[in-house]
């Protein structure tokens, strides 16, 4: 059912015995303390933003009830949106930094949109934001292959790169799932987004290296199919098994790349989400503690550590995505609010359409 537009504003999150109410809020005042008066919110101060963790820092506001700077970060994006639905990769407080337009951050819009629904239920808002979202999808699957797949990016002249990458198609997978749900709010009907988020779903499921760029050796191709819903019950479990031992250092988090020792905050509770979408709560409890190790005193979060050294990776960084990928999981696990199911429970977004072959039954 939608959620009761005169529900009260969105409580923060806590999950007991490692993030407190207090802590909580404090870390969403480290993210809107870099908020831009344009709404942007970058990685840092003076720092790039893009329009993914943009938006991921959106969704951290507003699970705090921070209602006003949210639509803030909504509103800059919609403002500089490109005739096309896209946005640049990277943005400046001055303009553009990196003009190529990556597909997932550019559909990353719909899962904001619709956790914002979800937190506030003011439908006049969602209406507002339908055509933003609808022109990003729209561009995304203008990058779609005949397989399924989503080639990652376009050139700012509008040429495709040559390639897609599982962690984008995954994580577009449930952006355009969230878009589905926003349309059936607003009355709309887009029976072709269906079919595409039918195809990508299969192909990502059974597309293997054919399909995507090799790139083993990041953290997010492990997790993110089980992240993104694509893979379920055994199958994520088996997929979040078979990898373990390569991305996580015991005690301190998940590695982002496999062949180097440096431990990041935002995958540690990504993984921690995925772990949690596979039904294993002592896994994600336990990812989502080591990624406390990393907390400042201001209730920020460092990016990253290395190790043997044991020293914070970039030096000294905190990231405003790091502190959203904490109250995003601390929501997640705490399991109270309209929010909480959006990266864990399957049955809170439209089911993709099945296109797997059904097995005739066996004749004698």
């Amino acid at each position: 059912m939608p959620p009761d537009p005169a529900r009260r504003p969105h409580r923060t999150p806590t999950v007991a015995g490692l993030l407190s109410r207090s802590d909580a809020d404090g870390t969403a005042d480290t993210i809107a303390a870099r908020q831009l008066p344009s709404g942007m919110i970058p990685r840092f101060d003076g720092g790039v933003a893009d329009p993914w963790n943009h938006v991921e820092a959106a969704m951290a506001l507003a699970v705090t009830g921070r209602r006003i700077e949210a639509e803030a970060a909504y509103g800059w994006l919609a403002r500089i949106q490109r005739p096309d639905g896209s946005w640049h990769q990277y943005y400046t407080a001055d303009g553009v930094d990196q003009d190529k337009l990556d597909a997932n951050t550019i559909a990353y819009i719909a899962t904001g949109v619709w956790h914002h629904w979800l937190c506030f239920g003011d439908a006049g808002y969602l209406a507002e934001m339908w055509p933003v979202v609808e022109r990003a999808l729209d561009f995304v699957l203008g990058l779609q292959t005949t397989r399924g797949e989503i080639l990652w990016a376009r050139h700012a002249d509008g040429t495709p790169w040559p390639f897609a990458l599982l962690t984008g198609s995954s994580s577009i997978s449930h952006s355009l799932r969230c878009g589905l749900a926003i349309a059936h709010v607003v009355g709309e009907e887009r029976p072709s987004w269906e079919l595409a988020l039918a195809r990508l779903v299969h192909t990502v499921r059974h597309g293997g290296h054919d399909a995507f760029a090799p790139k083993d050796r990041w953290a997010m191709d492990w997790y993110y199919p089980v992240l993104a819903g694509v893979l379920s019950g055994s199958e994520a479990r088996a997929r979040l098994a078979l990898r373990r031992r390569i991305f996580v250092h015991e005690g301190e988090g998940v590695r982002c790349v496999s062949n180097q020792d440096w431990v990041t905050t935002a995958e540690t509770c990504e993984c921690a989400m995925a772990y949690l979408a596979a039904g294993d709560r002592a896994a994600a409890l336990k990812l989502f503690e080591w990624a406390q190790h990393r907390r400042e005193p201001d209730g920020s979060y460092l990016t990253g550590r290395a190790f043997p050294a044991n020293v914070s990776y970039p030096d000294q960084e905190c990231t405003t995505y790091s502190a959203a990928a904490v109250l995003l999981a601390a929501d997640a696990l705490a399991g109270d609010s309209p929010t909480s199911g959006l990266f864990v429970d399957l049955d809170a977004l439209p089911a993709p359409l099945d296109l797997d072959p059904v097995e005739e039954p066996a004749r004698d």
